[in-house]
């Protein structure tokens, strides 16, 4: 999983990418391909 300052890059990297907040984060996942995971902070 990445940790970046923006995650605006990494939900356009791939088709399939959610953004979705949990506890307070903000997590980029994605289903079909999870080797898009990041997470904002």
């Amino acid at each position: 999983m990445k940790v970046l300052n923006s995650l605006k890059s990494a939900k356009l990297r791939d088709q399939n990418c959610v953004v979705v907040r949990r506890k307070g984060r903000v997590y980029v996942i994605n289903k079909k391909n999870p080797r898009f995971k990041a997470r904002q902070g």
